[in-house]
């Protein structure tokens, strides 16, 4: 096992810090301790609550981190100029390249430690939410539903998020496929009523905020 990581040049403090409880958290699983961190960090463990003042707060940067960097390849995906078919499976992809990236932070953010108080478990859902909005709007924007059109963007935004999450949890468990034999299997179970639909023009597409 390698010791402590020398800190980038230049790298803020807090950013080190970070960085070293993603390594450790790679390494020992969302168990691992502040001393563990302290140690690969090579400081002290009071300077590290100095920093974060509890590991609730250390998950919670690690959580800000993570979501936002989350959040935005999402919506990246989402905002490529890519056939309908080809843009499901980018979006697809991205979020389950981004949890095979750093499975064990994602175990950490979405799965509770047994007995912990601290929330730790939990940390994705807000992220989850402003995906299953933002899936929304690109539904409502750009596929004509009908008359239902509203009441079915929002439900296949919430539908597609949570689906997504499940089977992503399970094949990043599992390992029972390669990643891009799991993103055809979810988008062949998503294209039927999207592969469908028509397309919106652009000139007279909903806004997000209609």
């Amino acid at each position: 096992m390698s010791g402590p990581a020398t800190p980038a040049s230049g790298e803020p403090r807090r950013e080190q810090l970070l960085n070293a409880a993603d390594r450790v958290i790679q390494r020992e699983g969302p168990g691992a301790s502040m001393n563990a961190i302290a140690a690969e960090a090579g400081i002290t463990k009071p300077i590290l609550y100095r920093h974060f003042g509890d590991r609730n707060g250390l998950i919670r940067a690690l959580t800000e981190r993570h979501t936002s960097g989350l959040l935005a390849a999402v919506r990246a995906a989402l905002n490529e100029p890519l056939e309908r078919r080809d843009r499901v499976e980018h979006v697809l992809d991205t979020y389950l390249a981004a949890i095979e990236a750093r499975p064990q932070v994602y175990r950490l953010l979405t799965h509770p430690e047994p007995g912990d108080p601290t929330g730790a478990g939990n940390a994705l859902a807000p992220a989850l939410k402003q995906i299953a909005e933002e899936l929304t709007k690109a539904v409502r924007a750009e596929v004509d539903l009908g008359a239902d059109g509203r009441l079915l963007s929002e439900t296949w935004g919430r539908a597609i998020t949570g689906m997504v999450l499940a089977a992503g949890d399970w094949w990043l468990d599992q390992q029972p496929c390669p990643r891009a034999r799991m993103v055809q299997a979810l988008a062949d179970l998503l294209w039927g009523r999207l592969a469908a639909a028509a397309a919106l023009p652009r000139s007279v597409a909903p806004s997000a905020t209609d």
